[in-house]
């Protein structure tokens, strides 16, 4: 495991660096790549990145969002530094196979899982926007706007906008250094609130498709590929699943393509980062994904017993002290 001076060392000791993160990227990948980016650039460094996935239009409100590439089939790619951010290397899909260099992975996840040679990883930490920040601290960079923006997006975004538990003094402390430097709270967030109306549509289509189980301590949004053909986002669906009265643990399992599923978590205590390691997934106690590639019907039943194990242990123990009956 490398210090923080041991990883700004690899940073700065590289000249051509490709920087890339997970699929399906949130604010914290995007905000963290394009932060380490730019300071890169500003180093006099040849920085890019490199995410196989789509970005939300969103984050089009960040500069240099639109310049991120995506790898070309059949390209291959050179580079002194490949840095993976905010996942293992297992979840950055086609980038570590077009991309010949030496791994360098940054995380904040503890369900890491450790198989990048050189790797910096901590868990304490709210977001890897925050990691990034402390990398930038050690370097004594001048912050600009640029980096700020892309910062306080990483920082907000995987908080819930600081409502979360894993929200930080440190955090705080970080978010008001991005706000001296610029970053514009209201700008960013008012991006990525907007939403096309075929997104607010698709989204109140998909909860058609809510379901209660396990007593009503779980909520589910099971969308098929059949009817994920039909909706064209579901951004926010797993933040209304997991408001519901009393449920512990929300979840979102969606077919992009046939056989695949992409499932995200949420849970108000029980830690959901076990039930996606159970599927080579990882995440947070409160936050995870993973994928299950089964057939609809068979990869619902699988996660939902999973998460019924996990509800278990915690369900109200009755006269005799033993564990309630899982529904």
């Amino acid at each position: 495991m490398l210090t923080l001076e041991e990883t700004l060392g690899l940073l700065k000791g590289a000249e051509k660096i490709i920087i890339t993160s997970h699929e399906n990227p949130d604010g914290d990948a995007i905000g963290s790549s394009l932060a380490l980016a730019r300071y890169l650039t500003v180093m006099g460094k040849e920085a890019m990145v490199m995410i196989d996935d789509e970005i939300s239009p969103g984050f089009k409100v960040l500069p240099g969002a639109e310049e991120i590439a995506a790898p070309e089939e059949g390209q291959q790619y050179s580079a002194d530094l490949l840095v993976v951010l905010d996942a293992s290397l297992d979840r950055v899909g086609k980038v570590t196979e077009v991309v010949s260099a030496p791994i360098l992975n940054i995380d904040h996840h503890p369900t890491n899982d450790g198989k990048a040679e050189k790797l910096y990883l901590d868990g304490k930490r709210a977001a890897t926007a925050e990691i990034i920040y402390q990398l930038l601290e050690l370097a004594e960079a001048e912050l600009d706007k640029e980096m700020a923006m892309a910062l306080y997006t990483g920082l907000a975004t995987d908080t819930g906008f600081f409502r979360f538990s894993n929200t930080t003094p440190l955090t705080m402390r970080a978010a008001a250094k991005m706000l001296e430097a610029g970053a514009e709270p209201h700008v960013i967030s008012e991006s990525l609130e907007q939403r096309p109306y075929s997104h607010v549509k698709g989204l109140a289509d998909a909860m058609q498709h809510i379901e209660l189980w396990h007593g009503g301590r779980a909520a589910g949004a099971f969308l098929s590929y059949e009817v994920m053909e039909s909706i064209e986002a579901t951004e926010g669906l797993i933040d209304m699943l997991r408001v519901i009265e009393g449920v512990d643990i929300a979840a979102v399992m969606k077919y992009k393509e046939e056989g695949k599923a992409r499932v995200s978590m949420r849970s108000k205590g029980v830690d959901v980062s076990k039930i996606a390691m159970q599927f080579g997934g990882g995440g947070h106690v409160k936050a995870a994904g993973c994928g299950i590639e089964k057939p609809f019907a068979e990869a619902k039943e699988m996660l939902q017993r999973a998460i019924d194990e996990a509800l278990a242990p915690t369900d109200p123990a009755d006269d005799k002290g033993e564990a309630g009956e899982v529904q």
